[in-house]
């Protein structure tokens, strides 16, 4: 019995070495897998927004007074209700530019109208607006999708003005939306980014001219990928042409490594389809910073079943000074990373033409060679482009994959080691126990 207890105890060192090996990156899943996941949620139907599972929960307070505080580099969820306001905290330096974004999700199946808003502010304690940004819902595309802006705090561009200083700022975040639509509460997806300062003083205009011509897009036969369904878990993309399935109704999310001196174009066609019919919308592509600022976006018009295409307008190359510029796209192509692609298809296609997954062919171009950053005093953190980066984009990893294979590679790699380990001692603690029966 002694001897079979041993044995049994054995086994399961045995086990717990070879789930060690088990769990290497691969056997059980690797970067195709956001494809097949995708696959899938197009053949079930529409998924609705993807929530980053890290986001902490945060009650946005109705006055300055009690607003709770956001920290750099974390994702929160809340609620916002129709007419609603809800104040959040930044306690700031006077050296860090500071990024807040909201993405508000109206439920899918409800109802959304033209001018319905998501507003976010940053001020200072005095009051002072720092900046505002705004998602509204346009008559080309009024149907429910995630809404995002940001707003933003940027040092360097004006000698004096408010948000210079150190000290609690405010961030709220305001909904208005019309009679007819749902009022229930949409959910938010709020994100926090603190950018570091530069080692030594900057440009503080915009460098002027840039190439606004935008390259033949990528042809060929393109490769499938499908989208993620929300920002978090955005599926990677390198330059070419990419083909997913996609519902009415629905929104994919992609991420693009853009470095500094490099320029993004993009542009999305919708698949023909067998029946006649109209839609009065059809497509929508939209393309974000690292910090989801809104660089472009583009709605299509009436679809008839032709294929068709739609493209964001061209946007200068990825430039620190561009911060100081006189556009909104201009503004957004501040700083490197990865920039968000989002593809939303019309619930009206599917009711003109059949509720089923709709083929969309997305076309990237990342124009341009990388050049050095502007030189932070500190780790550029999301504002940079990694090899590791380029590697995802390739791969078409997401966020919680790159996560999940680093993990898991240091796990294999120590589990080697704890493995030779373990059968070195099971291998030594089964001799003495065997020269033990043998004195009995």
């Amino acid at each position: 019995m002694k001897r079979l207890r041993n044995g049994g105890r054995g086994a399961l060192v045995v086990a717990a070495a070879m789930c060690v090996v088990a769990a290497q990156p691969g056997l059980s899943g690797g970067p195709g897998l956001p494809g097949l996941a995708g696959t899938a949620r197009a053949a079930e139907g529409p998924s609705p927004y993807a929530f980053d599972p890290e986001a902490q929960d945060i009650k946005g307070a109705a006055g300055t007074g009690s607003a709770q505080p956001l920290e750099a580099g974390d994702t929160y969820s809340d609620s916002i209700k129709p007419g609603e306001k809800r104040f959040y905290r930044l306690d700031l330096d006077d050296a860090r530019n500071a990024y807040v974004s909201a993405t508000a999700v109206p439920e899918l199946g409800s109802q959304v109208e033209y001018g319905d808003e998501l507003t976010v502010t940053m001020q200072d304690r005095d009051g002072a607006e720092c900046d505002a940004g705004q998602a509204l819902v346009l008559p080309t595309g009024d149907y429910p999708r995630p809404l995002t802006t940001y707003a933003t705090r940027t040092l360097g561009g004006a000698e004096y003005g408010g948000c210079h200083e150190a000290g609690p700022h405010y961030v709220i975040v305001e909904r208005e939306s019309k009679a007819a639509s749902t009022q229930d509460p949409w959910d938010l997806e709020l994100r926090y980014l603190s950018e570091p300062k530069l080692k030594t003083a900057g440009p503080t205009e915009a460098a002027g001219d840039w190439p606004s011509a935008s390259p033949q897009p990528p042809s060929g036969a393109p490769s499938a990928r499908e989208g993620g369904a929300g920002f978090a878990d955005a599926v990677g993309l390198d330059g070419g042409a990419w083909t997913a399935k996609i519902n009415p109704g629905e929104s994919i999310f992609y991420r693009v490594p853009v470095n500094w001196g490099q320029q993004l174009f993009t542009s999305v066609d919708l698949g023909a389809s067998e029946k006649d019919g109209i839609a009065g919308t059809a497509i929508g592509l939209a393309v974000y910073n690292p910090a989801r600022g809104l660089v472009d976006d583009a709605e299509s018009l009436s679809y008839n079943g032709d294929e068709m295409s739609l493209a964001t307008d061209p946007a200068p190359p990825v430039d620190y000074p561009n911060r100081f510029g006189s556009s909104a796209e201009e503004k957004a192509m501040r700083f490197a990373g990865w920039y968000y692609v989002r593809v939303s298809l019309s619930p009206e296609v599917g009711e003109a033409f059949g509720q089923k997954p709709y083929d969309v062919t997305l076309r990237v171009t990342v124009d341009g060679t990388a050049k050095n950053g502007p030189g932070y005093d500190g780790p550029a953190g999301e504002f940079s482009v990694s090899d590791e980066n380029l590697e995802q984009a390739d791969n078409g990893s997401t966020r919680e994959n790159a996560e999940d294979n680093t993990t898991m590679t240091l796990v294999a790699a120590g589990g080697i080691g704890t493995g030779t380990v373990l059968v070195l001692g099971l291998g030594g603690w089964v001799l003495v126990a065997r020269r033990r029966e043998a004195g009995r």
